[in-house]
């Protein structure tokens, strides 16, 4: 099993800036990549970014790429996500997810095998 908390979000003016936490325990030698969804009041559950547990290779969604930055720290079990030019729309509850085969579809999140909580994220125009 693996266990995820998320932390670092909260409210902010739009333009600013929040960097999100990831922090894994348990079994995270099994982790094979994680991603960050999000998903606002009444839509679906939304990809913003996934990075490689063991690696460096990252991919975004076309609303964040540019403005969010996903790096990870071995050492520590997290992975991050700053997110800078925050807009009104980038208001959501923010998930952090781990996925153990390395070979799914990291855009979907029905490829993650495990969760967290999530932390809200409001963007305030």
């Amino acid at each position: 099993q693996v266990q995820l908390v998320e932390s670092g979000g909260g409210l902010v003016q739009a333009g600013g800036s929040l960097r999100l936490s990831c922090a894994a325990s348990g079994r995270t030698f099994n982790i094979a990549r994680v991603g960050w969804f999000r998903q606002a009041p009444g839509k679906e559950r939304e990809f913003v970014a996934a990075i490689v547990w063991s690696g460096s290779s990252s991919v975004y969604a076309d609303s964040v790429k540019g403005r969010f930055t996903i790096s990870r720290d071995n050492a520590n079990n997290a992975v991050y996500l700053q997110m800078n030019s925050l807009k009104p729309e980038d208001t959501a509850v923010y998930h952090c997810a781990a996925e153990v085969s390395g070979f799914r579809n990291l855009y979907l999140s029905s490829s993650y095998n495990y969760w967290g909580q999530g932390t809200q994220v409001t963007v305030s125009s």
